[in-house]
This record gives structure tokens, C-alpha cells and sequence, in this order.
């Protein structure tokens, strides 16, 4: 029988955040979700605080006592895309804790999602409240595009698709652009979404209360909308998809032969709740991949399981454990984009 210990693994985005505990034998024993962990945005005192009763209620759920530390931890965050803050962020919790864990793996929620599905490599799509991709080769050269938050990027995200919605119809109510489609439908939603009922009434969500997460919902009553039909929502859907498809294409020309060459083409783990909307983004999506014919193939893929599980395999790894794996039960392939169409689209 193998020594027993534990792993474990952090998936934390902008408003939500998901543990994994791992035994010895790959064997999820708890999980345990909580508030978002992204420390740009809640700072890193309190990311630290938040990830340490994460592990303590984790340990808890799955009989772990709180003073036996994991073998591993695995931070995925949201907003840990440099090394230096990661650093500080990693020693903060060390010296704090010192029982929480004996190492750590810092790294942003793009690497960790992408090693719940590919051990070797491959790209993440990541459009959640925010957006962000990722490309892996099997040597380890890494390359990104976007992931700069909501003043500087995050096209494609739910936080994008509601704040455009926003700004389309304040435009056209003041004549600086007008809208595509008609407006009130989507004015209505916004109203009763914020619970207001003027342009002005608006500022205290965008500036006194501002709360990104709380903006990006709106993003949930755009898609209802849509799959109403409403020609404006879907509008706003087809452009957000044209943004994510460009993610890829900027990504495509830095991907290794190994990558391309696989069956499916190149693989993309798609992680976040926009996702779920994929049957109003993909004639923007598909549209824009047309665009670059050199992208032959590529297949979206998404997780049967939390991301949290892919960063404790890298902690796994980190301290050199070996934990049974198994990546080809945690995805699913949802849709395959064949230039020569030969499945079907």
C-alpha cells in the first residue's frame, strides 16, 4: 500500500473559487467552494486569508486535521500571472501558515485548467467575468493573449458583454451611435438589473458601488434575451464570440507542430460560465476563425471536472509525487472546427 497523503489544488477566478483535495491514490476527498480570490481585485491579505479557510474547511470536509500539512498545494488564481507577486503572495501564506502546506505551485487559473486536460500542452480559453487565453507548448514556452482585466481587455467576457450592452444603448439614447437593432428591450433588462430607472441613476454601479462581478451578471439576463431572439442581444453574442475566435488566431502561428498534428487539431479548454452560451457566440466565433485559413482544425473542449483538480496535479508534480491521472476523463469535446469539415463542424 502507498504511503497516504494529500494534494491539493485551487481554482480561483474573479468572483468564485473552487478546492480540490487529492489523496494518494488521484482520488478527489473533498471540495469545497468559496468567494473569488483574485488579488488585484480584493488585495493580498485578504486572497491570502480566503485561500487559507478554503484548505481548513477542505481539510475538514474530507477528515483532514488542520494541523497536518498537504503535501502540495496548487494555487490557480485569477490576477497570478507574475512571478514577483506570486512570490510574495506564496511566503505570505508559508509564513503565516506554516501548516497549511509543505510546497507550493503559484500560477494563473489559465495553467491550471489547461493541465486538468492536457499534460502536454495545448491552449485556454477562459471567458468568465473576465477573459483570458493561454498557450502551452510541450517544451514549455508559454504565450498569452489578454488577460488584463476590465480597464485594459477582457473582450469576449461576461464583464464585456454587459458593459457593451450598457454602452450601446446609452449611445444611441444620446445619438452618438445609434444601435444596429432596436433598444428598449435590452434598456428594460438593464433597468431591472440594476434597479434603476435613468442614465444617471447608473453611476453608483459604475463608480461609487462599482462591482465588476455584479456588472458581469447582467451578462446572465443578455443571454435569455438572446435565446429569445432579441436581434440586439444576439447581436452583442456574435460579436463577443468574434473576440474570443481572435484570441486563437493571435495564439495559432506560436503553437507547436506536436499540437496542431493531434487528433481534433488543436485542442482548447474553454473554462467559464460564458461558455455555456456557445450556441449564440459560434456564428461569431466560426466567422472569425474563417478568416485565418491556416487554422485547419481545433477542437473545444470542456471540463468534466473543477480546474482545481488540474492545479493539484501540479502540486502533485511540484513535489514530486506520483498521482494517478486521468485526463481523458476530465473533458469532453463539445465542438470540433474542421476547415474541410470532415465531422461535420
Amino acid at each position: 500500500m502507498s504511503e497516504k497523503f494529500y494534494v491539493g489544488g485551487i481554482e480561483g477566478g474573479a468572483t468564485h473559487s473552487t478546492i480540490a483535495i487529492l489523496d494518494q491514490n488521484g482520488k478527489q476527498v473533498s471540495s469545497v467552494k468559496s468567494e473569488g480570490t483574485n488579488h488585484w481585485i480584493i488585495g493580498m491579505d485578504e486572497c491570502q486569508n480566503r485561500i487559507v479557510d478554503l484548505v481548513n474547511r477542505a481539510k475538514s470536509a474530507a477528515g483532514i486535521p488542520l494541523d497536518e500539512p498537504l503535501a502540495g498545494l496548487g494555487l490557480s488564481l485569477s490576477g497570478c500571472e507574475g512571478e514577483d507577486s506570486n512570490a510574495i503572495l506564496e511566503n505570505k501564506i508559508k509564513t503565516a501558515h506554516p501548516n497549511l502546506s509543505k510546497s507550493y505551485v503559484v500560477c494563473s487559473d489559465s495553467v491550471g485548467a489547461l493541465s486538468t486536460a492536457e499534460p502536454d500542452g495545448g491552449v485556454v480559453l477562459i471567458s468568465g467575468t473576465g477573459s483570458n487565453a493561454l498557450l502551452i507548448n510541450p517544451d514549455q514556452t508559454k504565450f498569452g493573449c489578454g488577460g488584463r482585466g476590465h480597464m485594459l481587455g477582457d473582450e469576449g467576457s461576461a464583464w464585456w458583454i454587459a458593459h457593451r450592452a450598457v454602452k450601446i444603448v446609452l449611445d444611441d439614447q444620446d445619438k452618438l451611435a445609434p444601435a444596429p437593432y432596436p433598444t428598449d428591450t435590452l434598456w428594460t433588462e438593464i433597468k431591472n438589473h440594476f434597479n434603476v430607472e435613468t442614465q444617471t441613476e447608473l453611476f453608483v454601479h459604475y463608480y461609487n458601488n462599482f462591482n465588476k462581478s455584479f456588472i458581469a451578471s447582467l451578462c446572465l439576463r443578455l443571454s435569455k434575451l438572446a435565446k429569445q431572439g432579441d436581434p440586439l442581444a444576439l447581436h452583442i453574442f456574435t460579436e463577443a464570440g468574434k473576440y474570443l475566435a481572435r484570441a486563437i488566431q493571435a495564439l495559432y502561428p506560436n503553437a507547436d507542430e506536436i499540437l496542431l498534428s493531434r487528433e481534433g487539431g488543436l485542442h482548447v479548454v474553454c473554462v467559464g460560465s460564458v461558455w455555456l452560451s456557445f450556441n449564440l457566440l459560434q456564428e461569431g466565433f466560426v466567422k472569425q476563425l474563417q478568416t485565418t485559413p491556416q487554422i485547419k482544425e481545433i477542437s473545444l473542449l470542456h471540463l468534466n471536472v473543477s480546474g482545481a483538480v488540474g492545479a493539484a496535479y501540479l502540486a502533485s508534480d511540484h513535489a514530486n509525487l506520483n498521482i494517478p491521472k486521468n485526463y481523458k476523463e476530465n473533458y469532453s469535446v463539445f465542438y470540433n472546427y474542421d476547415i474541410f469539415n470532415r465531422n461535420g463542424g
